[in-house]
């Protein structure tokens, strides 16, 4: 049960881009067309799979001071994996994608899951929740697409749609367009989970770089040590 919640956890409770807010840029740019749309959420959902599983197997091993550079590396390496094999047998959705592809490496998305899930869980268990987290950004990318390119120009996935022809309505394609159809499945998600997201957890200091810095009002990270917030003995 554990795992299943942690797969399906990304698809709509906890969507990385309709619920959470996150990977904004790829999600405006790639979601103009269904198939930029699906080759962004599969790519991503690769690295965010590759990605997860090695920090969590080497989470043990990487030392706290330098983790999120070598986060970076290893998602780095998985996205230029994704790069050659996508320039050598899918050129034309290669040069589709363009400068979105290589900016999977600093994907908000990525590192977040590497930093909140995989530096704390097992392999497994990291790798679902990527899989999962995959899944709840090509899903939000996909609905998008088909709202846009489909309402836009016409089309579906590049086939052009006859009697829409004459209903285009241009501006949904644009960026404009693009914030709008984004707002609008927002509002929808949130209308639907309304009362079943997660209960924040109360904001402590452990764990927060900025603990042994912190005096009785914490500028840093706001939390007032008198009334309750510890920052590790180092008050």
């Amino acid at each position: 049960m554990k795992k299943l919640r942690i797969l399906t956890n990304g698809l709509l409770k906890e969507n990385p881009v309709l619920v959470l807010v996150l990977g904004t840029c790829p999600t405006l740019a790639m979601s103009v067309s269904v198939v930029n749309a699906i080759a962004m959420g599969l790519a991503a959902t690769f690295v965010l799979i590759c990605s997860n599983a090695v920090i969590s197997l080497l989470r043990k091993v990487i030392p706290d001071t330098v983790r999120i550079p070598c986060y970076i590396v290893v998602i780095a390496g998985f996205v230029t994996l994704v790069q050659m094999l996508m320039e050598a047998y899918l050129p034309d959705l290669y040069d589709m994608l363009g400068v979105y592809l290589a900016l999977i490496v600093v994907n908000c998305i990525i590192l977040g899951r590497a930093e909140m899930f995989a530096n704390k869980h097992n392999v497994l268990e990291s790798a679902l929740d990527g899989l999962g987290m995959g899944f709840g950004f090509t899903l939000a990318l996909l609905a998008m697409a088909i709202i846009r390119e489909v309402l836009g120009n016409a089309s579906f996935a590049g086939h052009a749609i006859g009697f829409l022809q004459n209903y285009k309505i241009p501006i949904l394609v644009a960026p404009p367009g693009g914030f709008l159809v984004f707002g609008c499945l927002i509002a929808l998600v949130a209308a639907v989970t309304r009362g079943k997201a997660p209960k924040k957890k109360t904001f402590d200091c452990e764990g927060c770089p900025s603990a042994s810095f912190c005096r009785k009002d914490c500028a840093s990270c706001g939390v007032n040590t008198e009334k309750g917030g510890e920052a590790n003995g180092n008050v």
